[in-house]
């Protein structure tokens, strides 16, 4: 196996499966990249849950394939001069060289890596990258991390009538975000959850471009394809939340608010409260005004923000980083909170009239009568 490539190019590569590979295993091929030259270079990554493979350009005058260890061949690599990289093995030996720079280090058999899953031809669309990027960032915040519901430490994706809609819920709060899809290959809608792993990794493959990733949908796994790297994960199996019917189809109090300023206002007294002194951000709605304000044993802290509408004097206790987390990824401006009693969910949503593409739910907290 021999071949030369740039230093900046591997460097990315490796950097990208690198995310993918186990940090200890009982299986030392799971610690490592899975080289494969051919016409180009292909780098794999496999955890057993979650495969990352990416290609890039090389010069390969003998193809082969190798297993390195992930961790030294990604500091090899890193700490290179800017120069073009030379890779040849004799057997399980290998020799690198950049610059002045040699290494010789021993690979591992390929025979032992095992093969990444393959997914059928089956339902599927495409979609922006920028756009799945976006929806991502917006909603696995809320993807919870309780293994004893395995199901809902995934996001629900759902495509119907050319959008997709992603959902993750912790039983907290839940996050919805939906976007336009360019394309779909199924005519009846479908659902699956992706593990919050996984889309992290999708996440960050993904550019603020308009270059699309294409879905595919099998029956055991899911397969994201952007640009030059795949990335293929196991689906979470079970009954996702019933998500419209947790979502109040009522209300009787309605507030706009900017959202950067309600933000900053909660930010502000919620420096009261800390890991060692815990309390909820009490809020008061009258008119044209929120009252926000905490009290813990380091002191109190009181704020008012204006807002348009009237609170009729509900008062509602939060966990002050569920609301902000929720308004800190509205993807608007001025957002709209509905709300009922003090012990009922608040729904945070666009403005009438603007695009219906987010949904943000936050459970309220007791407040205790005089605190």
């Amino acid at each position: 196996m021999k071949f030369t490539c740039e230093k900046a190019l591997l460097q990315g590569a490796v950097g990208t499966v690198l995310r993918a590979v186990s940090p200890k295993s009982s299986i030392p091929t799971l610690e490592g990249i899975l080289l494969d030259a051919g016409e180009g270079l292909q780098l794999t990554g496999y955890n057993l849950q979650t495969g990352i493979s990416t290609s890039l350009p090389a010069a390969v005058q003998e193809p082969g394939r190798l297993v390195l260890s992930a961790r030294l061949f990604s500091e090899i690599i890193r700490k290179f001069p800017d120069d073009m990289v030379s890779f040849s093995s004799d057997g399980f030996m290998v020799h690198l060289k950049c610059g002045m720079a040699e290494f010789n280090i021993m690979g591992i058999d390929p025979e032992e890596f095992p093969e990444l899953p393959s997914v059928e031809q089956g339902e599927g669309f495409n979609i922006m990258q920028k756009s799945l990027k976006a929806m991502l960032a917006q909603t696995l915040f809320s993807v919870s991390s309780d293994e004893t519901r395995p199901i809902h430490t995934g996001a629900l994706f759902e495509v119907g009538e050319q959008k997709l809609t992603v959902v993750a819920i912790d039983g907290f709060r839940l996050a919805l975000r939906r976007e336009d899809l360019q394309r779909r290959t199924a005519f009846q809608d479908f659902s699956f959850v992706v593990p919050g792993a996984a889309l992290v990794e999708v996440e960050r493959i993904c550019g603020d471009t308009e270059e699309l990733v294409t879905v595919t949908c099998g029956e055991r796994h899911v397969l994201f394809q952007i640009g030059d790297t795949f990335l293929i994960s196991r689906r979470l199996e079970g009954e996702f939340l019933d998500y419209r019917s947790a979502i109040p189809g009522s209300h009787s109090v309605e507030i706009i608010a900017q959202n950067k300023e309600l933000l900053t206002a909660i930010d502000r007294v919620s420096l009261m409260i800390n890991e060692q002194n815990k309390s909820p951000l009490r809020c008061l709605f009258e008119e044209g005004e929120l009252r926000l304000s905490t009290r813990t044993a380091i002191g109190d802290a009181n704020d008012r923000c204006p807002v348009q509408g009237d609170g009729k004097g509900l008062e509602i206790g939060f966990n002050n980083t569920y609301l902000m987390d929720a308004l800190r990824y509205a993807p608007a401006q001025q957002v709209r909170l509905e709300m009922t009693t003090g012990v009922s969910p608040c729904v945070i949503l666009p403005l009438e009239g603007e695009p219906d593409n987010f949904l943000y739910m936050v459970l309220p907290v007791r407040l205790k009568a005089g605190v």
